[in-house]
C-alpha cells in the first residue's frame, strides 16, 4: 500500500503503490484517483485505507484538480463543499494538514521546510515541468517563509527517461526549456526524462536535499502507468508536518 515512506525533522513524505485497496480491474487495487472511471465508493474507501495506514484522517487530506499547468494554491483547510481548483501545486503552513498529488507516470514532487513549517505537493508532468510548476511552488513556499537551502525534496515513482519515448520535435522543445530532460530510450529513440528536469530545476533554485525514487512506473507491475495501460488507477504522494 505505502511503497515508500520517510520522515525528516517532523516532515513526512509517502508514496503509494497499487496494492491493498478495494478497486476492481482495471483499477486494482489501490486507485486513489477520482476521475479515471472507478466507482466513487471504491475511491473513497481507498483514500480512507491509505490515510489510515499513514496515521492520517482522510478528511484532513487536500487533493487537487490537476490540469498539467503551473498554478499554485495556498491552502489552510480541506476544500469541503467548495469546488476543487484547477491547480498543479498546493502549499500549506497548517501543521497536520496533509497535501496529496495523484500520478500514473508524471512526477510527484513533495517539498518541505520543517523549520519554517511550510510544505508543498506538486504534479509535474512534461507540460507542467516545462511551464515551471516546480519553481512556482518553491516561490510560493518562500513567500511563506521557507528558504530553498532548507527545503527537503522527494520525488516519487514516475516513468523514466529510458521509457518515455516522444517525437524528436517534442524532445527538442522540452530540452530547449530544460536541457536536463533530454533523454534517449533504451532502444535508441528520442525521449524525455521529466524527473531529471525536475531535479535540475530544484538544484538551480538552491534545493540541495533531494532524493528520487528509483521506480519507473512503466516498468513496475506494482505501480499504475497510463502509458502502459491507458485505463488504469492513480498513485498518490502525501506530505505533511507534525
Amino acid at each position: 500500500m505505502i511503497g515508500q515512506r520517510e520522515s525528516v525533522s517532523g516532515a513526512h513524505f509517502a508514496f503509494t503503490d497499487r496494492w491493498g485497496g478495494v478497486s476492481a480491474a482495471p483499477y486494482e487495487e489501490l486507485n486513489l484517483g477520482g476521475a479515471v472511471g472507478d466507482t466513487p465508493e471504491a475511491v473513497r474507501g481507498n483514500r480512507e485505507l491509505a490515510a489510515k495506514s499513514l496515521g492520517l484522517d482522510a478528511g484532513r487530506v487536500v487533493w487537487m484538480n490537476q490540469v498539467h499547468g503551473a498554478d499554485v494554491a495556498v491552502v489552510d483547510e480541506p476544500w469541503g463543499e467548495r469546488p476543487v481548483p484547477e491547480v498543479d501545486a498546493i502549499v500549506t503552513v497548517r501543521r497536520g494538514l496533509a497535501l496529496a498529488v495523484l500520478t500514473a507516470d508524471c512526477v510527484p514532487v513533495l517539498l518541505a521546510d520543517p523549520v519554517a513549517g511550510v510544505v508543498a505537493a506538486v504534479h509535474a508532468g512534461r507540460p507542467g515541468m516545462t511551464k515551471g510548476v516546480v519553481p512556482a511552488a518553491v516561490r510560493a513556499m518562500t513567500a511563506l517563509g521557507a528558504e530553498p537551502e532548507r527545503i527537503v525534496a522527494r520525488t516519487g515513482p514516475a516513468v523514466c527517461g529510458r521509457c518515455y519515448e516522444v517525437p524528436e520535435q517534442m524532445r527538442a522543445e522540452v530540452a530547449a526549456v530544460e536541457p536536463a530532460a533530454h533523454a534517449v530510450t533504451g532502444w535508441g529513440t528520442p525521449a524525455v526524462d521529466v524527473s531529471a528536469g525536475v531535479h535540475a530545476q530544484l538544484d538551480r533554485l538552491g534545493v540541495c536535499d533531494r532524493a528520487q525514487s528509483p521506480v519507473c512506473t512503466l516498468e513496475s507491475d506494482d505501480h499504475f502507468s497510463y502509458r502502459r495501460d491507458r485505463t488504469t488507477g492513480r498513485l498518490a504522494g502525501y506530505v505533511w508536518l507534525d
